[in-house]
């Protein structure tokens, strides 16, 4: 009777480990490290500690497919100057995006936890930009993790400045001037990242606030042809190399930072950046694009500046490069950024045009 008893409790005890209060089996978790194959990257990343991948720039993201009613992820955060703190855009499925911000310079972030006990596909952005200092994926814990949906075919990449990065949009933590200020920064909902999801295109954005074709503001050093071949843009460090990456699109959004510069200058400065942007990318189409932002003084002398470009380019032989030009100003975020339904908008003229050179649907 007393070995009936004791093979009683050990049944009842074991199942209470395995079951959950509805009845319901319980699986285990497991880590899954940064190096899983199954784990898909996008964006210029620094794979040399392949257990932990390291991240700069705005936009570069993470997708995962997994089992379970969540999962936990662990990202490092360079915690620049000791106490900036990147956001990160968390998608789920086809829920709504929502942006949280590290705390520390290790995060433990548990994604989800009430959902379905299926297979869901998360996907994880950096908001903030290379400014801010870098991410490392370091892991994620589920049930089990599947491979990735499959990339999009199509690829592009938006060169440019502080709206390209999705400055000042995001006012849901912050209204503008209150705070550091990349409290508003949203790259995932930014113009570009908005432009390729409407494209079913993989995205690059690169791209740092106050950076200019020949002139940069804010006591930048540095101009965008100077630091495009880099990882880290921002400090203009670690050669990337674009044989990882190769749009089909590029997009050249510079000048508000230039302002109105000596046309000769400035011209000759594009030319050549288009120049070394086509020996990176031989294939790919380049548009030249005005500022969203610019007003009614730079507007129409970007517009001159880029028809003259487009035409030295064209009659060097180059006939995959061409321009649009916004059809209004866009200015209601922080600084004069776009806001977020403005971003929207940005897109939606994007996609038109570069649908209707591409073909793509």
């Amino acid at each position: 009777m007393k070995k009936v008893i004791i093979c009683l409790f050990v049944l009842i005890t074991t199942a209470s480990f395995t079951l959950s209060a509805k009845g319901k089996p319980l699986s285990s978790e497991k880590v899954y490290e940064a190096n899983n194959p199954y784990l898909q990257y996008t964006g210029r990343i620094d794979f040399s500690n392949p257990l932990k991948p390291r991240f700069w720039s705005p936009g570069v993201y993470i997708k995962a497919k997994f089992k379970g009613t969540g999962c936990e992820v662990v990202i490092n955060d360079e915690e620049l100057y000791g106490k900036s703190h990147n956001f990160i855009e968390i998608v789920i499925d086809d829920q709504q995006p929502y942006r949280i911000q590290t705390t520390g310079k290790v995060n433990t972030i548990k994604i989800g936890g009430n959902l379905s006990n299926k297979a869901h596909t998360v996907t994880i952005c950096k908001d903030t930009e290379s400014g801010i200092g870098y991410l490392e994926f370091v892991s994620i814990k589920c049930q089990q993790l599947f491979p990735a949906p499959a990339s999009p075919a199509h690829k592009i990449e938006f060169i440019g400045n502080s709206i390209t990065c999705g400055t000042g949009m995001d006012l849901s933590v912050a209204p503008c001037n209150v705070g550091d200020w990349y409290l508003q920064h949203n790259a995932y909902l930014s113009y570009g990242a908005r432009t390729a999801r409407n494209l079913n295109a993989q995205w690059h954005l690169t791209s740092v606030s106050g950076i200019g074709l020949i002139h940069s503001c804010c006591g930048m050093t540095v101009t965008m042809p100077q630091v495009f071949d880099k990882l880290n843009l921002r400090t203009d460090t670690i050669p990337w190399d674009f044989k990882r990456y190769q749009p089909d699109v590029v997009t050249v959004c510079l000048g508000q930072n230039d302002g109105v510069q000596d046309s000769s200058l400035f011209c000759k400065a594009y030319i050549k950046f288009i120049s070394d942007v086509r020996k990176h990318y031989p294939l790919a189409n380049i548009i030249c694009l005005t500022s969203p932002m610019g007003d009614n003084n730079l507007t129409p002398v970007l517009k001159r500046y880029i028809d003259g470009i487009i035409n030295a380019v064209k009659q060097q032989g180059d006939k995959k490069v061409t321009r649009y030009f916004f059809s209004k100003q866009y200015h209601k975020g922080c600084g004069g950024h776009p806001d977020m339904d403005e971003h929207k908008q940005i897109a939606g003229e994007l996609t038109a045009y570069i649908r209707q050179i591409t073909g793509w649907r």
